[in-house]
């Protein structure tokens, strides 16, 4: 079970990402949304879909949480991108709404991890991730991808605690994906350590996710070279 104080504090900060997410997309025309997105290979409207298909998967991380039950995030990761490229292929006003309800049922379902859980931990994809950290995983997409979208919104204007929700992410990522030695440490005091933590990596929070991300290095200080990370 999640404590409820947190549970709530997770359910506002996603509230307050999605609806700057969501007046975002809403902000863009067609063609806007046709153009690319920061994500190689995807537009605008990709990266709105995947946005709506990842909230209507991790209900299904919810389901196990709380059943039991284990389930796949997707059944394939061929059935994962026809699905994107379907709501992607919907006209503007459908794939809004499609974000918008997507979005609003997995807060709904949220609410479920206030009972009791019957799995602590599940895997998303070959990722464990806690039960009780769902919601922050939800706001983590939410904030790089909205970033993805390439507009006038910045990662900046994420609240302190979304954006360390969204390096934690990443970390998880990395470990999973054998990522060099780092120590990671930020201007706000977070630290993590991925393999032997050989190479210390330092930046405020935006700089550490920008790099574990999409590997943008400005603002990003080692003591050695920065080193090819694994795809996220």
């Amino acid at each position: 079970m999640i404590n409820p104080a947190r549970l709530h504090s997770d359910q506002s900060r996603l509230a307050r990402e999605t609806a700057m997410l969501l007046a975002t997309v809403d902000s863009l025309s067609e063609d806007e949304l046709a153009a690319p997105s920061l994500c190689e290979g995807w537009s605008r409207a990709d990266v709105v879909a995947h946005l709506a298909s990842n909230a209507r998967a991790l209900v299904r991380m919810v389901d196990w949480a709380v059943t039991g039950e284990e389930q796949q995030v997707y059944p394939s990761r061929e059935a994962r991108a026809e699905e994107i490229a379907r709501i992607a292929a919907m006209p503007r006003k459908e794939l809004i709404s499609e974000l918008g309800e997507a979005s609003r049922f997995f807060a709904e379902q949220s609410e479920r991890l206030a009972g009791d859980l019957r799995a602590e931990e599940v895997r998303i994809g070959e990722m464990p991730v806690p039960a009780t950290s769902l919601v922050a995983v939800r706001i983590s997409e939410v904030v790089v991808h909205h970033g993805d979208l390439d507009t006038a919104w910045t990662i900046e204007e994420a609240d302190p605690d979304s954006l360390l929700n969204a390096v934690e992410a990443a970390v998880r990522a990395m470990r999973v994906r054998n990522a060099p030695g780092l120590t990671l440490r930020t201007e706000e005091r977070d630290e993590w350590v991925t393999g032997d933590g050989a190479l210390t990596v330092e930046s405020d929070r935006e700089g550490l996710l920008a790099w574990l991300a999409r590997g943008e290095t400005e603002g990003v200080e080692a003591e050695g070279p920065l080193p090819e990370l694994p795809a996220w």
